[in-house]
């Protein structure tokens, strides 16, 4: 008996063990330490890298693991339960929350960070760089005949914005194409002096980043009018400034859709891009940040 009783013992303490070690498996990140896997938006690329790198430095024991992508495909990777976060143009809506809120039983956090534009691109040469919506519209669906060159066709969320804001129920013409990536975008419109290209501010507004400044030597950004300003035929390129006063138009926030029901590793990185640090760097890369003292501006345009 005793010996029988003895052997119930060890196995409870055996299956508490394992139980334990289970649950340490699980939690395998903490805010300074551990590894998590996020997607972002390709368009996004490069000032998250920057995010990345200066929280690292800080914290070199945390590994934030990026994948870059178009925005369909990091909805997708945020099903998946290694994707801890994505970062992306828009929150989520009211059928992904309940999704999420049913498998998790807590819905996901998601809030803006910063504001950047789709800048419109055109070669060097080009004597075309004024644009109002009217002429964008009619570019994309084919009426005025201008290659235009997207990030991709119909997943990322340049397109989607396009679709969304500018065309709004029509259909892209047989002019406008897809590359791979906003940096295809940027060689091909450096390339044909006919072409026009749509991409991410992050990717081609900081003139002061060694790449950007050799890109700004091939391609030039377009100004587009603005449709909120008192003042008629004033036509602004895509800024800091211009978005944080509703002078762009194209103007679209940047996301964080946060899967973490705990104070781990996604929720420090969220909060050091939310805070002073983090809002420096988008300021850096001239967007414009959503948590300073910034006036909040729309992302869609007025008809």
């Amino acid at each position: 008996m005793k010996h029988c009783t003895g052997s119930i013992v060890f196995l409870l303490i055996f299956l508490a063990s394992c139980n334990n070690n289970r649950n340490q498996a699980v939690q395998t990140d903490t805010p300074k330490s551990g590894t998590i896997y996020i997607s972002v938006d390709e368009s996004f690329k490069p000032v998250i890298e920057q995010q990345i790198r200066i929280y690292h430095s800080s914290f070199p024991d945390a590994n934030i693991i990026a994948s870059y992508k178009p925005e369909v495909e990091c909805f997708k990777d945020l099903q998946k339960d290694s994707t801890r976060m994505i970062i992306v143009a828009r929150g989520l809506n009211k059928n992904e929350e309940d999704y999420f809120t049913a498998q998790l039983s807590y819905k996901p956090e998601d809030d803006i960070l910063a504001y950047d534009a789709v800048a419109i691109i055109t070669n060097i040469t080009s004597n075309d760089s004024l644009f109002t919506i009217k002429r964008i519209k009619d570019i994309l669906v084919g009426k005025e005949y201008i290659t235009a060159i997207m990030d991709g066709k119909n997943a990322t969320s340049t397109v989607r914005y396009l679709q969304d804001s500018v065309l709004r129920g029509s259909t892209f013409g047989k002019n406008v194409v897809a590359s791979n990536g906003s940096e295809a975008v940027i060689n091909a419109v450096a390339a044909n002096k006919n072409a026009i290209g749509f991409v991410g501010l992050s990717w081609v507004g900081n003139n002061q980043e060694p790449k950007q400044q050799e890109q700004l030597k091939k391609i030039k950004l377009a100004l587009v009018e603005c449709v909120k300003c008192t003042e008629p035929g004033y036509y602004a390129k895509p800024s800091q400034s211009t978005i944080t006063f509703s002078q762009y138009p194209l103007a679209r926030p940047v996301f964080f859709v946060l899967k973490e029901n705990a104070v781990n590793l996604g929720t420090a990185f969220k909060n050091f891009m939310s805070l002073e640090r983090g809002q420096l760097i988008f300021r850096r890369s001239l967007l414009a940040p959503a948590k300073m003292d910034f006036k909040r501006r729309g992302g869609r345009i007025k008809e």
